[in-house]
């Protein structure tokens, strides 16, 4: 049975080799794929409750926290796209890019740039931009952020306090808030992540 996706906007739509990588051969809604990707999610809060992840600004890190969360699904958890996508730099400038943004971003909490939360928000942001996975880069950016700020000594963001994931109001403000973010003005993703 094929696999039938219903993306909401804002969602990053897959292409066939791409959802050629489902390892879960059950699924074949929308609303099985999200079920069973959310238990996945849980499993790698879980690891992320294990220990404590100083390193969080890394490839590594940023690779590793994505297949923990997808590993369960895709077969390309934990790889970086190979094609371009509908948001996202160009596939073949995802490692520079996203090394430059741990680098900066390491610089603004070392050096007192911004707030913790500003910085923390920044550094979402861009990862949403650089989006560098064929799927499940918004929650991932949510969860990397919330990693870095765990390790920074702050608390978590409240992104709205809904389920982000499928469509309804919080989703709206969020992806409202990102496009904001686009156009320079990162005003209401700041206020968004503590509502």
């Amino acid at each position: 049975m094929a696999l039938e996706l219903d993306t909401s906007p804002g969602q990053t739509p897959l292409d066939p080799d791409e959802a050629a990588g489902l390892i879960a051969k059950h699924i074949t809604t929308q609303g099985d794929l999200n079920e069973w990707e959310q238990a996945n999610i849980l499993e790698a809060i879980k690891w992320l409750a294990t220990k404590r992840h100083r390193e969080v600004l890394t490839e590594g890190f940023c690779r590793e926290l994505h297949k923990r969360m997808f590993g369960k699904t895709w077969k390309w958890a934990g790889q970086f796209r190979r094609s371009d996508k509908n948001i996202g730099v160009d596939w073949r400038h995802v490692a520079v890019r996203l090394r430059a943004l741990f680098d900066d971003t390491r610089y603004w909490f070392e050096h007192g740039v911004y707030s913790t939360d500003e910085a923390a928000v920044r550094f979402h942001h861009r990862l949403v931009v650089v989006h560098p996975f064929p799927n499940g880069n918004g929650r991932h950016a949510r969860m990397m952020t919330d990693v870095l700020l765990k390790a920074s000594g702050a608390p978590p963001f409240s992104w709205g306090g809904q389920n982000l994931v499928g469509p309804g109001e919080a989703r709206t403000r969020y992806l409202d808030a990102l496009r904001a973010a686009d156009a320079g003005d990162i005003g209401p993703l700041t206020k968004f992540v503590r509502s």
